[in-house]
């Protein structure tokens, strides 16, 4: 067992990332240390194929770079040391822009200023590949890795593709059997990842270690990636909806975005680098980027089949600590933006039926609602929609008999409306898909699925 104190270490090591037999093993370390060992498993893994034992390689040495920042946190030394050597610059700055704004909110939490401190080692004559530039193509079959959730935009995503005939699996990281029967339910293939974090990062934390959120989409797309070229897939479509890229609040000078990895510039950056360093052949993109939450809440209305499995709810996915009885706690504030997201859009009866009871008519839930709506507060620090789609959704409820009289949205009407500007509460722009989004051609039939 480690007795390093973390937050007085100085230096973070990348040790090794080494594959064999369906097993990638990550090895890090603080100081002299004793390595910190993940393990990432990768069930029925086929033999490599000799053409793309380099593409493969490059993969698994990003998976090392990018999972690092699950250890890294623990103590924040202020120098990144690389065994097997400096990177070039393209991958230096994708890695100093991850560990820098997609800590940004464990740094604003724990009153920490990562500015200036995180720099990977870059090496002497390292150069950005020239715009364009392009790793070889590997031939790579036609088929695409849906990452699965448990909630309601991954399985839009899915549909979606499904609409235009395209050939998915249902891909997932880590133990949940909520997950897992949400992927049944797509009735797709399956492909469950197995993820198990070093046994000694929870001492670390018991000695004190720094501690709060990390980019986990970041990790779990270059898991999958190195998951593509191992099981031959040239897609991987993730389903993070235009608003993840909305800053949660600004600080100090610095926006701070508890979604930053599943925001729009991580992909783009993300899926640049894939083509120039591992296959031109390989997308990674997000399939619901031109879309609100809104739009993408109604789209979900329609797939009756899912509403008995699914769930939003995060507690059902933590580490540590209880879940829910249920699928809905009912308390946190990914229950109550899908609650209101969707009750637009559904029967009040079925939405009733969904979540075992009325979330907008309990009073003791008005600070959660208040923070939605950005009413004297910022919205929380989870995957939840913009503040101006959720006064959208609770003005349309205000206006219909059914939801008028429940205590929130009574409220709503009668308190924190007169502050609004009605012209600007308007739910059907909402519904209208953005141009921008890096969604490839071929694809373009399932956007029109979805909207």
């Amino acid at each position: 067992m480690t007795t390093t104190q973390p937050r007085l270490t100085q230096t973070f090591r990348f040790l090794h990332a080494r594959y064999a037999d369906g097993v990638a093993e990550l090895a890090y370390a603080f100081d002299d240390g004793a390595p910190l060992i993940e393990r990432i498993r990768f069930p029925d893994a086929p033999s490599l194929s000799p053409e793309r034992r380099a593409a493969f390689d490059a993969a698994l040495k990003l998976l090392h770079l990018v999972a690092g920042v699950s250890y890294y946190k623990a103590g924040v030394p202020p120098k990144i040391e690389l065994l097997d050597g400096a990177l070039d610059a393209d991958t230096a700055d994708l890695l100093d822009a991850l560990y820098l704004h997609g800590l940004a909110e464990f740094a604003y939490r724990n009153h920490l200023d990562l500015r200036g401190r995180i720099q990977f080692p870059r090496a002497a004559s390292s150069s950005t590949r020239s715009e364009g530039a392009r790793a070889p193509a590997l031939d790579l079959p036609a088929r695409t890795l849906v990452p699965i959730g448990g909630g309601k935009d991954s399985l839009v995503a899915v549909e979606a593709i499904k609409a235009i005939g395209g050939e998915a699996t249902a891909a997932w990281v880590g133990h949940s059997d909520l997950i897992a029967t949400c992927a049944a339910a797509t009735g797709l293939p399956t492909l469950n990842i197995g993820r198990e974090l070093a046994p000694e990062l929870f001492e670390l934390n018991r000695l004190g270690a720094w501690n709060g959120h990390i980019p986990v989409t970041a990790v779990n797309s270059a898991i999958l990636a190195v998951a593509a070229i191992l099981y031959g897939y040239d897609s991987i479509a993730f389903a993070n909806e235009r608003s993840a890229s909305a800053a949660t609040l600004e600080y100090d000078g610095q926006q701070v975005n508890h979604q930053w990895s599943k925001g729009s510039a991580y992909e783009q950056r993300f899926g640049a680098w894939l083509h120039a360093h591992v296959a031109a052949d390989l997308d990674y993109f997000s399939l619901l980027r031109p879309f609100s939450e809104l739009a993408i809440t109604r789209a979900f209305a329609r797939l009756t089949p899912y509403f008995d499995v699914f769930s939003s709810c995060n507690r059902n996915f933590k580490l540590i600590g209880p879940k829910p009885a249920d699928r809905w706690c009912g308390q946190c504030p990914k229950c109550h933006f899908v609650f209101l997201a969707l009750a637009p859009f559904l029967p009040k009866p079925r939405l009733l039926s969904i979540f075992g009871r009325n979330l907008l008519d309990d009073e003791t839930l008005a600070d959660g609602f208040d923070a939605l709506l950005e009413y004297h507060e910022h919205k929380p620090f989870e995957c939840v929609g913009e503040g101006a789609e959720a006064r959208a959704a609770m003005y349309a409820l205000s206006q219909r008999p059914e939801w008028s009289e429940d205590a929130l949205v009574a409220r709503f009407r009668e308190t924190i409306l007169p502050q609004l500007g009605v012209a600007q509460l308007a739910l059907e722009p909402w519904l209208e898909p953005a141009a921008e989004h890096h969604v490839p051609a071929r694809f373009q039939g399932a956007l029109k699925a979805i909207g």
